[in-house]
């Protein structure tokens, strides 16, 4: 591997990143020794990349910064295309037309126009069982992303109908099903709403008491998960 092509590997491996990485993670990555990471590390803050940290610390790519477009290798195309595809077979109107529009845009701003490319791509993602009937799941992930209650009408699996504020953590897509895992003001404690369950949806502007960050550490802890990457 040549110098210029290990230098944008180095920034697509931190942009890739919300925390600090070490030398040694980085170098393993890459293949390289620590010491080519130090080295690479200092030509890239010398061009003017706004990295943060250092050795024994770990560095971080300062948000903001704009990487021109690179080329795609074949895996990274196949993985934008079956990702798109599948997101287009989650019964989520807005996403579906937003991930066609990414994809666009990512084909037209290459440097080589990848549109034949993305199209002829053999790989798929059908759905075979289809999904129930969902409520307007633009709005639970307006909710999470504005940090705002939502007001719902839930029929649980007995038939009882509840009436419920929730404050959303995150939407999960399992085959089939759309789970809101969430906080229950009814219960005091973090819940599992299924979507298709949802008879009635509003959305509130009413702001959590916390960050959604916060809440999501919280019942991150509450079902045992790891903390993510």
């Amino acid at each position: 591997m040549n110098r210029t092509s290990r230098l944008f590997r180095l920034m697509d491996a931190l942009r890739g990143r919300r925390r600090p990485v070490s030398a040694a993670r980085l170098a393993e990555e890459l293949a390289v020794s620590v010491r080519t990471v130090y080295r690479d590390m200092q030509a890239l803050a010398d061009l003017g990349a706004p990295i943060e940290g250092e050795a024994g610390v770990g560095y971080l790519l300062r948000a903001g910064f704009f990487l021109p477009p690179l080329m795609f290798s074949e895996e990274e195309l196949e993985a934008l295309v079956l990702g798109a595809r599948w997101v287009k077979g989650q019964g989520d109107p807005a996403l579906a037309r937003a991930a066609d529009s990414a994809l666009a845009k990512i084909a037209t701003a290459s440097p080589q126009d990848l549109r034949d490319k993305l199209a002829e791509t053999g790989l798929w993602a059908p759905r075979f069982n289809g999904t129930p009937p969902m409520p307007d799941l633009a709005l639970i992930r307006a909710a999470i992303r504005r940090e705002r209650k939502l007001a719902i009408s839930y029929v649980d699996a007995a038939g009882e109908q509840t009436h419920r504020t929730i404050w959303p953590v995150v939407l999960a897509f399992f085959e089939g099903v759309r789970l809101i895992g969430a906080w229950c003001e009814l219960r005091g404690d973090f819940r599992h709403f299924r979507a298709d369950r949802i008879v009635r949806l509003e959305l509130t502007d009413i702001p959590y008491p916390s960050s959604r960050r916060a809440l999501e550490k919280d019942w991150r802890r509450a079902q045992r998960l790891p903390d993510p990457a």
